[in-house]
């Protein structure tokens, strides 16, 4: 009796969702900046992961590392990376202009009012409060980053201690951002190499029967030793 074929289940990424058009992109960007009182990173995790579902949670922090290594805003370099991921230019255009049009034209009308609105204990307390709430954010943001190292190739312990480091660099010595990007990311770029030749075992083991090159001569079948007789096999026998 033949038994039933296996139906393997489709892949995680197959069942994600997908941004209907480059003006859902520009929508969704647009309602996360709204959102980013003190900076959109800690907010577009949730939209971008937890909400809508377009990346899956490792997928985000490969995202912002490559943002955060290029020159530039790191939340643009990031929209310009999921527009493009889903509709190539046109999506990287609708994303970093709902990234960036709706920000722009209230960072203008602040602007305007701040000189006469500066001045109103309600105003200064407010402006405190939602610093306040962006720290919150970007601690939660990172707390969940950290959840994602445990299936990291380095392992936690590694993983944690240049996080620890970065972490010591900037607030206790003060080096510039460029130098700890440099350094400690050529660290975990090589830590990371070791780790992953590592786990393969290392280079390949050559076969003992490896193939011959395309220059090298056929092996020719050598000649039994002299006084021994060569066997013949039963069908050569029989014939």
């Amino acid at each position: 009796m033949t038994s039933a074929p296996r139906v393997t289940p489709p892949p995680a990424s197959a069942a994600r969702s997908h941004p209907r058009s480059p003006g859902a992109l520009f929508v969704a960007f647009t309602l996360l900046a709204l959102q980013g009182f003190g900076g959109v990173l800690a907010v577009a995790q949730r939209e971008l992961v937890d909400r809508r579902g377009w990346l899956g949670r490792d997928e985000f922090i490969e995202a912002y590392s490559l943002a955060q290594l290029l020159p530039g805003p790191n939340v643009v370099n990031l929209s310009l990376m999921v527009g493009d991921r889903f509709f190539g230019w046109r999506g990287a255009l609708a994303a970093i202009s709902g990234m960036l049009l709706a920000p722009l034209v209230l960072v203008l009308a602040a602007a305007a009012s701040y000189q006469q609105l500066a001045g109103y204990p309600a105003v200064a307390g407010a402006l405190r409060g939602m610093g306040a709430v962006a720290a919150g954010l970007i601690l939660a943001m990172a707390f969940k980053m950290l959840l994602t190292l445990r299936k990291n190739l380095m392992g936690p312990w590694l993983c944690a201690l240049l996080g620890l480091t970065a972490l010591i660099a900037v607030v206790v010595f003060r080096v510039p951002l460029a130098w700890i990007v440099i350094g400690l990311g050529l660290a975990g770029w090589s830590l990371a190499r070791v780790c992953i030749v590592r786990q393969s075992g290392g280079p390949p083991a050559q076969s003992g029967t490896a193939a011959a090159s395309p220059g090298a001569e056929p092996q020719r079948p050598t000649a039994p030793p002299a006084g021994t007789t060569a066997t013949r096999s039963p069908p050569e026998a029989e014939q």
